[in-house]
């Protein structure tokens, strides 16, 4: 959600931990109060900031955060504290989201996170140049339910209009470290991110910022107050084909790496090596992986006449994915254990797959947990210890099985059942995990996520007939494969209307669907076949109708249009898209002049296009192929994909012509 105040989440074991360990000592310290001069108090505002207009350094911004205070303090007997105020400018009608407030916050046994002191109001000038504030009922205010561990304030300003300012400010006890952004979707005018620890807790802030900060190191007391301010940070704008935009803005890291007891220091920095031998012996990872899971009687019969390791591996994976259910907690943990799990087939991601691994294990199979991030978590520093980042589980959010068999790799996710076996899930693709193992094995280690081969295809054939008035109908047959069928599945799934609309009408309003039909919806290893029956009906003008063999491909509109990108393009896989197309005239008309015949190659020769079309009669026939050979593309590459794109699109749209025949004299 646009408007919605995001924290990371608690470091897992971790900082709990850490933070247990400090609790045994006696800390009388109490937090540092702070005056910024630069910060105006709540529900000081200034009418020049009521008057503005426009963001003088973004001019084209919907809204302006004028203000993003936060406050993360360790305070003896309570624990961890935030406290957060936001102060925004609404610049137009886009702007107008930001005024709903959702505020996450994890449901924990014993209600270990919570958010309260909710203060906010909108302000307003009225016809004589006064200030007018309107303040959020807490009434109002209230708490949704995502899931059965998460949750979310949620509150909505009242009076608010284009030129309002809004502004908020809550406690959040319990948050844990978090990681400050300072740059948004929208212009930020001032951040200040206040850091105060006793001096017990070293707490490593590690800058990942494009942009200059400013930084203050006080130390009052047994206190170590830590500030830092950036102020007229960019938009990070909204940008297609981002593995995670998160990893792309101006942010600060935290991390807990050694406490000062007593004049000794306990360093909690470790390497890779030592993570892989804390989990191979944690009583909710290591440990289960060794739980003897009683394969049931069916699961034998299935593997009693299979020998073929492939299929081995096949029929558990399935037989895991048919009889176990997500409860749709993810995490790396097998809380309630893999035997629990088993039995009442139902558990989290963590067991459903460490359950996955013991049974493949079992099968004299030479799988392993591999350790994965997910694109929307974010992306894994692999090396040990250094000026970017610390090694910690806390950088994984899910656990996998993988193994090789004849040097190929498979990782497999029990909680994705669409997913099949010889296909990387689409989240975790092109990402690098780490494989637990026992260290004297040296089996363990990062692997990369990607196998050759991959790709994403459709295979599109259309008939069209052209009649008298301007109108086509035809039918049009696209069988998607691997990547492509899960890219579709999922709108398949949800519908035959939600297909029709992502794939026909949104993009072309000119094309009405009679009928859709599925087939192969059920079974993974075939190709995801969609049968579309259409109209459409033409440009005109006079005796000419035009139209462009680029239908239902999910290819209509280009993407890369702007000028400027700040993050990495990623596709994720290859791609390749064919497009056979057969269209009929009417009686007394013909096709004029075709367009060329065509390639063209990317100078890296990494995207090519090509298009042939000939006449025979009153029939045409062309093939359009797209083929990707690259998964990504860096910042720098941009412009060159840029230029390549507006040909490719126009060469992808460019109309086909059919005229009257003009009579003979």
């Amino acid at each position: 959600m646009k408007a919605c105040v995001s924290h990371s989440p608690i470091r897992g074991k971790s900082i709990l931990l850490s933070l247990a360990i400090v609790s045994v000592f006696h800390l009388s310290a109490q937090k540092n109060k702070t005056v910024d001069p630069n910060l105006p108090a709540f529900g000081q505002v200034e009418k020049t900031d009521l008057l503005m207009k426009e963001c003088d350094f973004d001019d084209k911004a919907e809204a302006m955060v004028i203000l993003d205070d936060g406050e993360l303090a360790y305070i003896p007997n309570t624990g961890m504290e935030l406290n957060r105020r936001l102060r925004i400018k609404i610049l137009n009608t886009k702007g107008l989201d930001w005024a709903n407030v959702h505020l996450p916050y994890r449901i924990e046994t014993g209600g270990s996170q919570y958010i309260s002191d909710i203060e906010a109001q909108t302000y307003n000038l009225d016809e004589a140049g006064n200030v007018v504030t309107t303040k959020v009922d807490k009434k109002l205010v209230y708490d949704k339910k995502l899931s059965k561990r998460n949750a979310e304030k949620v509150f909505t300003f009242p009076q608010v209009k284009v030129g309002s300012i809004i502004e908020y400010k809550y406690k959040y006890n319990g948050a844990g470290l978090i990681d400050w952004y300072f740059q948004r979707s929208i212009p930020v005018r001032y951040s200040r991110f206040r850091l105060d620890f006793p001096d017990q807790i070293d707490v490593a802030v590690i800058p990942f910022c494009a942009h200059e900060y400013q930084k203050t190191h006080e130390t009052p007391g047994t206190r170590v107050v830590d500030t830092y301010i950036m102020s007229k940070v960019p938009a990070l704008h909204d940008e297609p084909f981002v593995i995670n935009e998160d990893v792309y803005r101006d942010r600060l890291e935290t991390k807990v790496v050694a406490f000062n007891i007593e004049g000794r220091r306990f360093n909690r920095v470790v390497n890779w090596m030592d993570v892989i031998k804390f989990l191979m012996e944690d009583e909710d990872f290591g440990t289960q992986v060794k739980k003897n899971i009683p394969r049931t009687a069916d699961l034998d019969e299935k593997l009693k006449t299979i020998t073929s390791p492939y299929e081995r591996m096949k029929t558990i994976y399935k037989y895991v994915q048919d009889n176990m259910q997500w409860n749709e907690y993810t995490g790396i943990w097998a809380l309630d254990g893999v035997k629990s799990a088993w039995k009442d087939k139902k558990g989290t991601a963590g067991e459903m797959n460490l359950i996955l691994v013991n049974l493949l294990k079992d099968a004299g199979l030479n799988a392993h947990p591999l350790l994965v991030s997910s694109h929307d978590y974010g992306v894994v520093n692999t090396v040990d210890a250094g000026t970017k980042d610390y090694p910690g589980f806390n950088q994984f959010n899910k656990v996998v099985a993988y193994l090789e068999l004849n040097g190929v790799p498979y990782v497999l996710d029990a909680t994705q059942k669409g997913t099949p076996v010889h296909l990387i899930p689409m989240d975790i693709l092109m990402t690098q995990g780490l494989a637990i193992e026992k260290i004297e094995t040296q089996e363990w280690g990062w692997k990369t996520l990607w196998k050759d081969g991959t790709i994403a295809k459709n295979v599109i054939r259309i008939n069209g007939t052209i009649d008298e008035g301007g109108k086509m109908s035809g039918e049009a047959v696209i069988n998607s494969f691997d990547y492509a069928r899960l890219a579709r599945i999922g709108t398949v799934k949800a519908g035959k209307e939600k297909f029709i609309e992502r794939y026909a009408t949104d993009p072309n309003a000119r094309l009405a669907v009679d009928a859709v039909e599925f087939e192969n919806v059920q079974s993974d290893s075939l190709p995801l076949l969609q049968t579309v029956k259409f109209k459409q009906t033409l440009n005109t003008t006079g005796d000419y109708r035009y139209f462009s063999a680029n239908l239902l491909t999910g290819l209509e509109k280009n993407p890369f249009v702007a000028d400027n990108r700040s993050a990495d393009v990623f596709f994720g896989y290859n791609q390749n898209t064919i497009i056979y197309g057969t269209f009929s005239a009417p009686e007394g008309y013909e096709f004029d002049e075709l367009p060329k015949n065509i390639r063209m190659i990317m100078p890296d020769t990494s995207i090519a296009i090509s298009r042939q079309s000939q006449v025979n009669g009153n029939l045409l026939q062309t093939k359009i192929q797209l083929d990707f050979k690259k998964p990504m593309y860096g910042v720098t590459e941009y412009g060159d994909l840029q230029v390549f794109y507006q040909r490719l699109f126009e060469i992808l749209n460019e109309q086909f012509v059919v005229r009257k025949k003009t009579a003979k004299p």
